[in-house]
């Protein structure tokens, strides 16, 4: 502290006062930590959000146009979506149905897609999803679990006879294709084999908004024939609005500290009003104005950055208590995005406690020294 006098005099002076000094930093605190956790409460539910959606935002649904009088998706339209995509990712065409599925122990109505790529679109539990399925039943979880039916069980649907080849997993994302209560065939076990819809599962968001460009440039060049429902701009839409009410919620909690700035106004002008002694004595003996400034600038910012970091250590454990208590996965609340509101808070609430102190520090330094020593 030798090498920073300033410092060194600002604690000192915070340290007489204490209990107005905590005062003055509490309202900081109090600040900072309205800011940093309604900013992270905010930005978690946006990642959470994002998370549930999973690889949607990477997916392009492709289907017949109803309302121009499109029924189908022909070969040749199946043929041009995949060149579109050739690259960017696979397309797959898709037979939409439902039936009910008899097993040993019962049966239950289940959805019905025909595909010969259900690895693309499905994640396994047991089993093995064929790269093409040529024969045999890939079932849902909750149709294995309410029929019973393992890894070579069999199924009848509509009279014909399958075996199970592999189980899929839970559906751990928001698509419009959901394995949950499904049963996926061979696309020949179909009476019609028109496809209801052709899913792209693009590599990138990039290229799924590149894919539903292409099919919309060729496939609608003279009229609306498909629908083609981009399922990124939905994530859009969605990280637009958490980004607004983030703003919101941040700018709400600043008010906070900027009430904590002017408790730190009061308290330093209190401050200089009952030291006009102290620092008439100063500058009677030859301390110049700017050593008295930066000495009460100084005792500002400490009481900034005592109470910021205070409030970014709270903010931390309320962030913390957010994962603890709710279903919230930790990878969420640890996201390095987060760590963004800490410093802004933190940087914030150091910011408004030096413009508080500024104009106290100033008409101290500028007092005439005759003036200051009579009080």
């Amino acid at each position: 502290m030798t090498r920073f006098p300033a410092v060194a005099m600002a604690r000192r002076n915070l340290a007489r006062n204490r209990l107005r000094s905590a005062l003055a930093a509490l309202g900081i605190v109090i600040g900072v930590l309205a800011i940093a956790t309604l900013g992270i409460f905010g930005n978690v539910l946006q990642l959470s959000a994002t998370q549930s959606f999973g690889g949607i935002g990477n997916q392009v649904i492709v289907s017949p146009n109803a309302d121009a009088g499109v029924e189908a998706l022909s070969q040749r339209d199946v043929i041009e979506i995949r060149r579109i995509a050739e690259g960017r990712g696979t397309a797959v065409p898709v037979i939409t149905g439902g039936a009910v599925i008899e097993g040993a122990s019962g049966s239950t109505f289940a959805q019905l897609y025909g595909t010969d790529r259900p690895d693309v679109l499905f994640d396994v539990r047991n089993g093995t999803i064929p790269e093409r399925l040529r024969q045999g039943a890939v079932v849902g979880p909750e149709v294995a679990d309410s029929l019973g039916l393992t890894v070579g069980s069999l199924i009848e649907v509509e009279g014909n006879r399958y075996r199970v080849v592999a189980v899929m997993a839970e559906a751990q994302d928001i698509s419009p294709v959901t394995p949950d209560n499904a049963v996926v065939l061979p696309p020949e076990e179909f009476a019609d084999q028109t496809p209801s819809q052709v899913v792209v599962q693009a590599d990138s968001r990039a290229d799924a908004t590149a894919i539903a460009a292409g099919v919309r440039d060729r496939l609608n060049a003279r009229t609306d024939r498909v629908s083609v429902f981009e399922l990124g701009s939905v994530i859009d839409r969605i990280n637009e609005f958490f980004a607004l009410l983030n703003s919101f919620l941040v700018g709400l909690a600043a008010v906070s500290l900027l009430v904590a700035g002017v408790s730190i106004f009061n308290v330093m002008l209190m401050s200089t009003r009952e030291r006009r002694g102290e620092i008439g004595v100063l500058r009677a003996v030859g301390v110049q104005k700017n050593d008295v400034l930066r000495t009460l600038v100084v005792e500002a910012a400490l009481l900034g950055v005592f109470g910021g970091l205070a409030g970014v250590v709270l903010s931390m454990a309320a962030a913390a208590g957010l994962w603890y208590f709710t279903p919230i996965e930790l990878s969420v609340v640890t996201d390095p995005s987060n760590a963004g509101y800490l410093l802004l808070a933190f940087g914030f609430g150091v910011v408004v406690a030096l413009v508080s102190g500024l104009y106290p520090a100033y008409k101290a330094a500028t007092l005439d020294p005759v003036e200051a020593l009579r009080g």
